[in-house]
């Protein structure tokens, strides 16, 4: 299993899964969700509106994770999480920020994914603090990845600016220093 941070544009990275940073509604917006909703075509947007809502105008909640085809992105599936908005870090940020990475992973198992890009959830109109989010990512992906024997997997983190390049690849270097978290880039 392995950790890697990339630069560019996560609609373009060949991988059998990509996840989308979506809203609610899952309906498309603006930043990566957009993006992602564009490249992927007409197609994407009519499949999740084909899921059902489990209230008025919510089809996945916060922390939370639903599937659709990647349609003509270079992905199988795409994997869409509602990271939560930033107020403040006394909201229960970090714990929903972290199942979105835990729940996309656990479809991706399911799914028999082997390689799957992330962007940084949260870290655009939500307002999450870049370095903050970006550690809850990668320790909530090495935890997953231990808890289930995920061996043959690999993990992209998507950083479309060199300055969340960097912040990422802080996040993977910090984490995998730490004495009990040792499986990162093996």
């Amino acid at each position: 299993m392995s950790i890697a941070v990339v630069h560019g544009d996560i609609t373009r990275i060949p991988a059998d899964a990509l996840v989308n940073a979506a809203a609610p509604a899952l309906l498309g917006g603006g930043g990566v969700d957009g993006a992602i909703h564009r490249r992927a075509g007409r197609a994407l947007l009519q499949a999740c509106r084909q899921l059902p809502e489990v209230r008025p105008g919510v089809r996945c909640p916060t922390g939370e994770a639903r599937v659709t085809p990647g349609f003509d992105l270079p992905v199988r599936y795409v994997i869409h999480t509602v990271g939560p908005v930033w107020r403040g870090g006394s909201h229960g940020e970090a714990l929903l920020l972290g199942a979105c990475y835990r729940h996309c992973l656990d479809l991706a198992r399911v799914l028999g994914v082997e390689r799957i890009v992330f962007p940084a959830i949260s870290c655009g109109v939500y307002g999450y603090p870049h370095a903050e989010a970006a550690h809850v990512a990668v320790e909530s992906l090495v935890e997953a990845m231990a808890e289930h024997a995920m061996r043959s997997f690999d993990v992209l983190l998507c950083g479309y600016t060199e300055a969340m390049v960097k912040i990422l690849r802080q996040a993977v270097q910090d984490v995998a220093t730490r004495p009990c978290n040792s499986p990162l880039g093996n």
